[in-house]
């Protein structure tokens, strides 16, 4: 997993001094578990965005560790003056994971000269679009439609979702660096 990043985060600005966890970024001895858990959450590591399957096992991240076991996960990629979130996963639910994971790619994505932060989800995924607008993402176009095209690059793609909605909608959402 090459970590092709500017001189690391100061996690010390991101994790707060009351959780129990640190955020690192992603290196190469992590590849078995960040297999393990992009296919646990996503059924591969292969990742659809926008028309493109998108490998996320080899993109650089972040870490949430808590007592040397990996409770978080976020990966990203820059092109250009762009950073895609392209997955983010926080295994405990709560307690700050997934915000510190969020404030470290988007301190790295600033260091990097990135004007804009910004990810794909699925119409179904109630609980990413209220995490996001909640951190003061929003809502800048809906791909209507475009699942079933998905399915084709990745049929593991289930035609049912979260409190089974159907699954049919890409939803991009953007932060303004």
């Amino acid at each position: 997993m090459g970590d092709q990043r500017t001189p690391g985060v100061d996690t010390s600005s991101i994790v707060p001094k009351c959780t129990n966890f640190d955020v690192r970024a992603v290196s190469a001895p992590d590849r078995d578990w960040v297999l393990r858990l992009l296919t646990q959450y996503w059924a591969s590591p292969h990742i659809y965005s926008k028309g493109r399957l998108i490998n996320a096992a080899e993109l650089p991240g972040f870490a949430a560790i808590r007592d040397a076991t990996p409770v978080g996960l976020i990966t990203y990629r820059i092109e250009g003056r762009e950073c895609e979130i392209v997955t983010h996963n926080s295994l405990a639910g709560c307690g700050g994971i997934g915000s510190c994971l969020l404030a470290a790619v988007r301190h790295e994505a600033r260091e990097r000269g990135c004007d804009r932060l910004w990810l794909m989800t699925t119409n179904d995924n109630t609980p990413s679009l209220r995490f996001y607008q909640r951190r003061d993402f929003d809502l800048v176009s809906i791909h209507r439609d475009v699942m079933h095209q998905a399915r084709r690059l990745k049929p593991d793609i289930p035609d049912r979702g979260l409190d089974d909605i159907p699954i049919r909608h890409e939803i991009e959402l953007e932060y303004r660096l």
